[in-house]
């Protein structure tokens, strides 16, 4: 019966309008969820999952139109509901938490009067009282030291730690739904497991609701009661998380839980979605000999691609005339490590351990307090010579955990991925960039038809593998790669991460990667570092940290690991 559910999606469709094509986003999706369990919708990057999320509070793209179909929400029907009312049910009803944290706070308002300001007006509290319910909710999402990081801008937080901030916002209103697109993206897995924990405790006492939009199917298996299976707008498989990853019957639901990646074996490859409308897709190993990215560069001499020896790095998180007065935060505290060419190294660790913060040193985009670092035997610290600098920094390039704020929005795609190359000069005519934009694009599995759109009009999943194309099309001998699968779904994650492995193989690149997912970690690299609270704890080839870890915290996030055979 209706009267029984806190929601009920009723055979909705919904299409997305542009000047080049009418696309069928939403078909004929129906979804139920009754009071106090958890809903698990999954699938590939553009399959639905965000655009019914934004559909339940009315924050659809403006391209977007409802056409057919309920959303009835606590016996209430809210399709075609005005804004004025829908600001009632949003917050205070339903809450929201975004895929992408970056774009989702206020950059110019502390994170502390932004939970504040929501809190007062799903609440209507006394400033007094909403701060310290704020300062609750950030400790409650896992904040340290919460009544000082209230004073904080969201530029100073870590990705993950920006998701913790917009999971306390979601929460701050006391809502009876919570919709979470991707909750647990950015965060690693002792955080990721606190969050889960903290929803599931959530639809216990509350009775809340929640509906978890992901590409994570051990989050769902997990954490999830039922789960909703979509593909190209539509539903394929739903049921019990038990049944469906135990006895999965449609092909592509089969397909899609194969390619999770393992965490108790290390594979040549990731395994690829292979459904593609009832037909075989194989993604061929890419062939560089007579391509444009595989043209003879100079060769480096040195075998050691990084260097870093006891690097240092503060942020100051309270200004104070009076020295003692100041509170630092210590982001890498004494770091030192080295990467051979042609070596993949893996850095894991919590979000706010500072390996991020390492990440954006080796790359030159903040500046070092102290200690060094050499890129091909080249200092780049203390280096008075700025054309050593320039030429050593040339071949490092960065893809960055947060793809649309990474982007510029009002340029299209093929501008974005030719910058580099022009800036770099490695292609004149504009036919011959046109032609490499293509190749990189059909590489990273967009194709040629995206290259007059804008960010915008892609997916979360689809923008990190325009970042992709763009980072690779300056040929640096050294990616850094940033959670480069945060936002995508497991199917896009094997591609573009059996993508690099190709790139790896034929160009000879050095890879440094940056994950809080472990089972990547473990097939992409071959050595990792344990990073926690600013410092190195551990370094140790990759299967000696999965089947030897010497540090008791490393010996923490291998058992937190989310597995899908938990759910037995």
């Amino acid at each position: 019966m209706i009267n029984n559910y806190l929601l009920k999606i009723d055979k909705l469709n919904i299409k997305f309008f542009s000047d080049q094509e009418i696309v069928d986003a939403v078909s004929d999706v129906s979804i139920s969820l009754m009071a106090g369990e958890i809903l698990g919708i999954v699938g590939e990057s553009g399959a639905g999952k965000s655009t019914i999320g934004n559909a339940i509070i009315n924050l659809l793209d403006g391209s977007a139109e409802i056409l057919t179909g309920k959303v009835l929400f606590d016996h209430q029907n809210l399709v075609g509901l005005d804004e004025r009312a829908m600001r009632i049910v949003r917050g205070s009803k339903i809450g929201m938490i975004f895929q992408d944290p970056q774009t989702s706070l206020n950059p110019i308002m502390t994170i502390g009067n932004q939970l504040i300001e929501t809190i007062r007006f799903t609440k209507n509290f006394d400033k007094k009282t909403a701060q310290n319910e704020a300062i609750e909710l950030l400790e409650s999402v896992g904040i340290d030291n919460p009544k000082l990081r209230m004073k904080a801008y969201p530029h100073q937080f870590s990705g993950g730690m920006r998701q913790r901030v917009v999971i306390a916002l979601a929460l701050a209103g006391d809502p009876d739904l919570i919709i979470a697109d991707e909750p647990t993206t950015a965060l690693d897995v002792s955080v990721q497991a606190q969050i889960l924990e903290l929803i599931k405790s959530l639809c216990k006492k509350r009775k809340v609701g929640v509906i978890i939009i992901t590409h994570d199917i051990g989050v769902i298996a997990n954490t999830a009661n039922s789960i909703v299976v979509m593909y190209d707008g539509r539903v394929v498989e739903s049921g019990s998380v038990q049944q469906v990853i135990s006895n999965p019957r449609h092909k592509y639901t089969k397909s899609l839980i194969a390619a999770v990646p393992r965490s108790d074996i290390k594979l040549g490859r990731f395994k690829s979605i292979d459904f593609i409308e009832g037909n075989k897709q194989n993604y061929q190993r890419i062939k560089l000999k007579n391509h444009w990215l595989g043209e003879k560069l100079n060769e480096k001499k040195s075998k050691k691609a990084i260097s870093v020896f006891q690097l240092n790095k503060d942020f100051l998180l309270k200004k104070s005339f009076w020295l003692k007065n100041r509170v630092h935060l210590k982001a890498v505290n004494n770091a030192s490590f080295e990467i051979e060419k042609g070596e993949s190294f893996g850095i894991v660790g919590e979000s706010g351990s500072g390996k991020s913060t390492i990440a954006r040193l080796i790359a030159g985009l903040i500046s070092v307090d102290s200690g060094s670092i050499k890129i091909f035997d080249q200092e780049v610290v203390e280096n008075k010579k700025k054309s050593e600098v320039v030429n050593a920094q040339k071949e490092v390039q960065m893809i960055f955990q947060d793809p649309y704020s990474s982007l510029n929005p009002r340029m299209r795609v093929k501008d974005i991925v030719a910058e580099p190359i022009k800036f770099y000069k490695t292609a004149s005519s504009d036919h011959k960039i046109n032609e490499i934009v293509s190749d990189l694009l059909n590489h990273v599995g967009l194709g040629k038809a995206s290259m007059l759109k804008f960010p915008n009009q892609f997916s979360g999943g689809q923008r990190q593998r325009i970042s992709i194309a763009r980072a690779l099309a300056s040929r640096p001998k050294i990616l850094i790669c940033d959670e480069p699968t945060s936002s995508l779904d497991v199917s896009v994650q094997a591609h573009i991460l059996n993508l690099l492995k190709d790139l790896q193989d034929e160009l000879d690149l050095t890879l440094l990667f940056i994950s809080h997912d472990l089972p990547v970690i473990r097939q992409m690299c071959d050595r990792v570092a344990v990073m926690r609270k600013g410092e190195i704890c551990e370094i140790n080839t990759t299967e000696n940290i999965f089947k030897k870890p010497k540090h008791s915290y490393t010996k923490e996030l291998i058992k937190l690991i989310p597995r899908i055979e938990n759910i037995n």
